[in-house]
């Protein structure tokens, strides 16, 4: 089983916080790295979104080592928090898909809304699952940071399939 993996089937039960950042970064790493394989492949017309979404990925990896390492941190983040979350919600996480050599921009667009739609009910769950503080708090910052992202994903992708390719 390989890391990221063992680390999603523990997102069930009682876990510690340290751990649901530790799965976190793992699964906003292998999407930044997604993103960045991604951008030369695909059309000048969406390269910048996707770019965009590597690094948005970049900074959440950023927030989250931070709080996992703030010293004033250490004891919040050994708490156990009951988590739930379903094992298809991260496929598309941990399987990124081949969108082979030229990808087709509906398809990106496709998978982006998937991944940010995953994250927002991702993120959803665990501030509801976080005591009060800081680490409650980023998880909401990135759950609307998240609904904004796919608010302006599927504005793109209704000008590309509605609109004909207005991207």
């Amino acid at each position: 089983m390989s890391p990221t993996r063992h680390r999603v089937a523990a997102l069930h039960g009682k876990i510690s916080i340290h751990e649901v950042l530790e799965t976190v970064i793992a699964l906003d790493t292998a999407a930044h790295d997604f993103y960045l394989k991604l951008a030369p492949k695909i059309s000048k017309r969406i390269r910048y979104l996707v770019e965009e979404l590597a690094a948005e990925e970049e900074q959440h990896i950023r927030k989250f080592k931070e709080l996992a390492t703030r010293p004033d941190l250490v004891e919040v983040i050994k708490t156990e928090i009951e988590c739930n979350c379903d094992d298809s919600q991260f496929s598309d996480a941990l399987h990124m898909p081949d969108l082979g050599e030229h990808p087709d921009d509906q398809d990106v667009l496709h998978f982006a809304l998937g991944r940010e739609q995953m994250a927002m009910e991702h993120y959803t769950e665990l501030a509801l699952k976080t005591p009060p503080g800081p680490i409650r708090d980023l998880f909401i910052y990135l759950r609307d940071e998240e609904t904004r992202h796919k608010i302006d994903l599927e504005k793109k992708y209704y000008e590309l399939v509605h609109r004909g390719g207005g991207v």
